[in-house]
C-alpha cells in the first residue's frame, strides 16, 4: 500500500512527524520515528511496542549484533502497549501533560525551523 513517508499530527501544544517504512500501516505501526516540535523546541523520539521490542533483541541474538542480544539501547526510546500512530501521539500528549513543554524526558536537538 502505497502512502506517504512523513505524517505530521497536530496537537493543541506540539506537531509529532512520523517517518513510515514503505511497509507501515499508521493504525499498526509498532516501530516507527518521530520528530516532536512544540514551544521553540524539538525533540526526537523512537516508538516500539514490548513484542518489537522483543523482536528486535531476538533477531539481534541471531546476527551478534549488541553483543548477542543480551541489550537494547535507544536514548529516545518511549514504549507503548499498542501500535499504531494514535496510541503513540497519545504518549507524547501524555508526557507533556506530566513534565511539561520544557522537558528533557526526550533528546532534544537544534532545528533552524523551531
Amino acid at each position: 500500500m502505497a502512502h506517504e513517508p512523513l505524517v505530521t499530527v497536530e496537537t493543541t501544544d506540539f506537531s509529532v512527524t512520523y517517518v513510515l517504512a514503505l511497509d507501515d500501516d499508521a493504525n499498526t505501526v509498532e516501530d516507527v520515528d518521530a520528530v516532536v516540535r512544540g514551544d521553540g523546541n524539538v525533540w526526537t523520539a523512537t516508538f516500539m511496542t514490548p513484542r518489537k521490542i522483543a523482536e528486535v533483541m531476538d533477531d539481534r541474538t541471531g546476527t551478534g549484533a549488541c553483543a548477542g542480544g543480551p541489550h537494547l539501547r535507544i536514548p529516545d526510546l518511549v514504549i507503548v502497549r499498542e501500535g499504531g500512530l494514535e496510541a503513540m501521539t497519545r504518549a507524547l500528549v501524555d508526557l507533556f501533560a506530566e513534565y511539561g513543554m520544557d522537558t528533557d524526558v526526550l533528546p532534544r536537538f537544534e532545528d533552524e525551523e523551531a
